[in-house]
């Protein structure tokens, strides 16, 4: 897991993101800003793989990354003693959480994401497998509206894979809710934000299906690049885009609208303002969704 210069924050809040915990492999906690709340992230991509190069991305991949196998026994460890640390209060008492706002001390969920796309760990099953164990042993409700949400963050491009399909399923059966990527309407675009020459087609209709079986949430990434933000042609694709994910019966709970609050890799991006984040959004809501806009946050520099 990568680990970055120790910054000390006068309180801890979601430009923060430090994964730092007890010299952890897979599992770590955040202040998230989506999730308004602690989010106890399980970070499957040690290796940092990921079929993505998206230029707002935080990780650090000219630092080597860890084993790509996972070590299912010691995600179990990491994964119990940290809900620990939670469900006793003692995490509160540790740095940096001790400097948290007292409305951010809530655990808000239990997030599937880090350094990659954790549906292309090749242990994705057995990880699911583990994650439920120890879920299921918590005794947190899982899923409903006043309990703790189990998400998984990802860029859908591998759901048409056997393995894959098989640990959504899994996934599905622990309540967890699949949390899908979607920064472009076309591929031109798609090739640019998320660096990646993948089908743009294969992903919307992936989400597609998953969105068929259960709801979903759509992660929508818009940012500048070299001081433009994406055109007017482009939203009126991604529009579309949500049209189709919508024609064919898929549930979408909700349309995140978001922009970089963390320094990103790539220089040549920079926050898109609120105003164009909300006209984006009112396309989402013009089609009945229910959306929430995240403006982005200036680091330091």
């Amino acid at each position: 897991m990568s680990k970055g210069a120790k910054i000390v924050p006068q309180r801890l809040n979601f430009t923060d993101h430090r994964r730092e915990l007890d010299d952890n492999r897979y599992v770590y906690a955040v202040v998230s800003r989506r999730s308004r709340g602690l989010s106890i992230g399980i970070n499957l991509n040690p290796d940092k793989a990921c079929n993505f190069d998206c230029p707002y991305c935080q990780v650090d991949r000219t630092i080597p990354g860890g084993t790509r196998a996972i070590d299912a026994d010691l995600l179990e460890q990491e994964l119990a003693s940290l809900f620990t640390l939670v469900q006793s209060g003692e995490l509160w008492s540790r740095p940096p959480f001790d400097t948290a706002a007292p409305a951010m001390r809530v655990v808000r969920d239990v997030a599937i994401a880090g350094d990659g796309e954790p549906t292309a760990c090749p242990d994705f099953l057995v990880a699911m497998n583990t994650i439920g164990t120890v879920l299921e042993r918590s005794g947190w409700t899982i899923g409903a509206e006043d309990g703790i949400r189990f998400n998984l963050l990802t860029n859908a491009t591998l759901f048409h894979r056997t393995k894959v399909a098989q640990a959504l399923a899994r996934f599905g059966d622990l309540g967890g809710e699949i949390w899908a990527k979607l920064d472009a309407g076309t591929q031109e675009y798609f090739e640019q934000v998320d660096g990646t020459r993948l089908s743009l087609d294969r992903v919307v209709n992936n989400i597609a299906v998953a969105a068929a079986s259960r709801p979903l949430v759509l992660q929508c990434m818009f940012m500048r690049m070299d001081g433009q933000g994406p055109s007017e042609a482009e939203i009126d694709a991604w529009e579309s885009r949500l049209k189709q994910i919508l024609d064919v019966g898929g549930q979408v709970r909700l349309v995140q609208v978001y922009t970089v609050a963390r320094r990103p890799a790539d220089s040549r991006v920079s926050i898109l303002p609120l105003p164009a984040l909300n006209e984006i959004a009112s396309r989402a809501m013009d089609l009945g969704l229910r959306t929430e806009v995240s403006p982005g946050v200036q680091w330091e520099t």
